[in-house]
């Protein structure tokens, strides 16, 4: 009977087929690297409805389901099927960008200035009736070149000027600072005696010399201090000041804040008065949707629970758990502010155990666990209300291993590139660039990140198959324009490009709500890949804080791997309507039907994915 199986495994992740033969199979293509198991019908014994699949000589063992006589037809055990393991956040798709919300008017954030600096010029009986300047000299500038204070002061060289000339190129060199936005800049012209035809102009640019907040309850202090300290560097400039403030009242950790600026007790100094109302640090967000793969229940139920401000440095705590009829998930983050220009340090971990319930694969008793840990450290470079350029570099470790529960087999290797426990261990160092503008009516995102897969900590390593050492590039665009109130037009891309064959830890999915709708959740998990989506929203009902949008789209996908075979099938289309619904900012609900213009086989039963239905419930009470 052994010598009645034929074996080979597939490239891609748990792909496995089984057909029945009498003989040996003819003009099996050299090229195809589908494990097929062959083997002829026989009874089954009456009291297992799963018959033992013997080793091959690839160390491969499978069991076949079957309750009478067996007549084994094709079947695929495909990454569709199998427990789909939860990305970490370093490699999931971009949220959906959001418009500039509306912003205080400036005089409301800084409403007073006060006024350039004085003190008593120089006295005019120390000076000539009239003087013939040669040049000026100017003191304490560091925000004018030589030939922007020349443009002022060519005017008055070189003829006779009077005191009162000097007194009128004072306010003329004042205003060129005030124009710039450095308000409580200004020039004096100090006591002196004129030598030669040089005259000593004084500039008195302005400082901060203390800020005073007020208003905080959790939040240290410092937090506020310090990032306004940086938006109040000398010289003084109202417009970086307000810049500074905009970005304080966008901080989710802000509800409203207010200042004062005084002047000092010497000239040119300042005290900034800073009045500050914390918002709600402590989130709950529950969510219901059908975004999970059918072969471990894609109904997902899921609750998060956030704290903004832990320790009251600005410190987040996020944990989550989630839970569909076949997986149970458990999440972590914590980030932790490093330097008041936002540069953030977050760990993540996420520990996730699935079983396959999809018939007739639920037979064999599948089972998935998985964990992840990353460590990310986050910079921006170019931070104001309506543009930001960050970059980070993430340390990724992810791990999961399979079993078969089926007559305690245990630890088995279904995916391909695991060892003979079924263990898969990635490690990687991502590097990412992200940028964002966005005003109140339009929004264009991006972001890019290469990813270098690494042989350490445990990791992966092959000879042949995929492995922990891989590069990979990925890129992700989108672009949101408000056409009229509540009408919006939604543009997405993203693309993976891999040097090589990888894990199914690092594959690309394209299928689903998220990506190509009128599929199931990743119907297709290849190395590299492209997808596409357009959507606009139309309002066709408002209530008070509330709006109902139908949402017609048009999704493209297609993956494709390196050195290996691809799906028959591996570019998908899809068009439909939706229904999105927004009840003020606690409460989401979004309904689509997806229609497919690519045919692609269904394994299984059929799932409301497969159907081309989508429901998405999100509402966070407090």
């Amino acid at each position: 009977m052994i010598n009645d199986w034929l074996g080979r495994r597939s490239p891609n992740l748990y792909q496995y087929y089984s057909d029945q033969v009498t003989n040996q199979p003819q003009n099996l293509s050299q090229t195809d690297n589908t494990f097929i198991i062959y083997k002829k019908a026989r009874p089954c014994t009456p009291t297992k409805s799963i018959s033992r699949i013997l080793l091959t000589n690839w160390g491969y063992v499978f069991l076949l389901c079957t309750g009478l006589n067996i007549s084994i037809y094709p079947q695929r055990l495909a990454a569709q099927q199998a427990p789909i393991e939860v990305k970490p956040p370093s490699i999931q798709p971009l949220p959906e960008p959001q418009p500039l919300p509306p912003l205080p008017p400036p005089e409301q954030l800084l409403p007073t200035t006060p006024q350039s600096p004085t003190q008593p010029d120089v006295n005019p009986q120390t000076l000539a009736e009239m003087l013939i300047v040669e040049r000026f000299e100017f003191v304490g500038n560091t925000v004018f070149s030589e030939k922007e204070l020349a443009s002022v002061t060519d005017d008055y060289l070189k003829r006779p000027i009077t005191f009162n000339d000097l007194l009128k190129l004072r306010s003329e060199l004042t205003k060129l600072y005030i124009d710039r936005g450095y308000v409580t800049s200004g020039v004096i012209i100090p006591p002196q005696t004129v030598k030669g035809g040089v005259v000593v102009m004084q500039m008195v640019e302005g400082s901060i010399e203390k800020i005073n907040v007020a208003g905080t309850r959790r939040l240290t202090p410092n937090y506020i201090r310090d990032r306004l300290a940086i938006a109040a560097g000398k010289p003084l400039s109202r417009d970086r000041l307000l810049v500074g403030l905009q970005l304080l009242q966008l901080d989710p950790l802000i509800k409203s804040i207010s200042t004062d600026l005084q002047a000092g007790i010497r000239p040119g100094t300042n005290i900034l008065e800073v009045k500050v109302t914390e918002a709600d640090s402590f989130s709950t967000q529950l969510t219901l949707d059908n975004q999970r793969s059918p072969s471990v229940g894609s109904f997902r139920r899921r609750i998060n629970l956030n704290e903004a401000n832990l320790l009251g440095l600005g410190d987040g705590l996020s944990v989550g758990y989630t839970n569909t009829d076949g997986s149970n998930g458990f999440d972590v983050s914590y980030s932790l502010p490093v330097n008041p220009r936002n540069g953030k340090l977050t760990f993540s971990y996420g520990n996730t155990n699935s079983d396959v319930i999809e018939r007739p694969f639920n037979s064999l008793d599948i089972n998935s666990q998985s964990q992840y840990y990353e460590l990310t450290y986050r910079q921006p470079l170019r931070q104001t209300p309506t543009q930001d350029f960050s970059v980070g570099i993430t340390a990724s470790h992810q791990a999961s291993q399979t079993f078969l529960g089926f007559d305690n087999i245990g630890a088995f290797p279904l995916a391909v590139g695991a060892d003979n426990e079924g263990r898969t261990k990635v490690s990687a160092i991502r590097f990412f660039q992200e940028w964002t503008q966005r005003s109140s009516q339009q929004v264009i995102a991006a972001r890019s990140q290469f990813s270098f897969g690494l042989g350490i900590l445990g990791a992966t390593i092959n000879q042949d198959e995929p492995d922990s050492r891989f590069f990979s590039w990925r890129g992700q665009a989108q672009w949101l324009r408000q056409l009229a109130p509540d009408t919006l037009v939604l543009l997405q891309t993203d693309m993976q490009l891999a040097d090589r064959k990888l894990l199914g830890l690092e594959q690309i999915g394209i299928g689903g709500q998220t990506t190509v709708r009128g599929y199931r959740q990743d119907q297709l998990l290849t190395d590299n890949g492209v997808q596409a989506t357009a959507e606009i929203r139309l309002p066709i009902a408002r209530v008070s804080q509330g709006v109902l949008q139908l949402t017609p789209f048009v999704d493209i996908g297609t993956g494709w791997n390196n050195g290996g075979s691809n799906s028959r099938n591996n570019t998908l289309i899809g068009t439909g309507m939706g229904l999105l619904w927004r009840q003020g900012n606690n409460f989401t609900a979004r309904l689509d039907w997806g229609i497919p213009l690519t045919s692609v086989d269904s394994q299984g039963d059929k799932t409301w994915q497969e159907n081309g239905l989508y429901f998405s419930v999100i509402y966070t009470p407090f």
